[in-house]
């Protein structure tokens, strides 16, 4: 059996906003951007991993979801409590400053890690943690 990642999520409050970030400054191509039952679907990814997507949604995409379950998701995104995601780079201090460049807040500076990788942190428009991380050679 051969099981691989197809896409993961990462909600978003502002689809524009998010497409500045994760297309203009992160690099990521977009792959889809359309409407899809009063919503927008659009995804992104590594131009060297065409078969791996990111969703961007919004905090709760669930049509049914009440008005009181989307505020909860929206406060929680807020918070930056939703989701993250880790990133590889082959160059954590020149991905760290290139990012902190373009304005993104800062979680953590690059570092060492005690399991075998150096990475640094911020977070997107919407406020989710991005760990960007890069194989220490020993």
């Amino acid at each position: 059996m051969d099981i691989k990642l197809s896409q993961c999520f990462i909600a978003v409050d502002d689809h524009d906003k998010a497409l500045a970030f994760y297309r203009d400054v992160l690099g990521l191509e977009v792959r889809n951007d359309v409407g899809f039952e009063n919503m927008r679907w659009v995804t992104v990814g590594s131009p060297t991993q065409p078969d791996v997507e990111i969703v961007l949604e919004p905090p709760l995409a669930d049509p049914h979801a009440s008005a009181a379950d989307r505020q909860a998701a929206a406060e929680l995104l807020a918070k930056g409590q939703l989701r993250g995601v880790i990133f590889r780079t082959d160059d954590c201090d020149a991905t760290f400053e290139r990012i902190r460049s373009a304005g993104a807040e800062v979680l953590q500076e690059p570092m060492d890690q005690p399991y075998g990788v150096r990475d640094c942190a911020f977070r997107d428009p919407s406020g989710n943690m991005l760990r960007f991380n890069q194989p220490r050679t020993r």
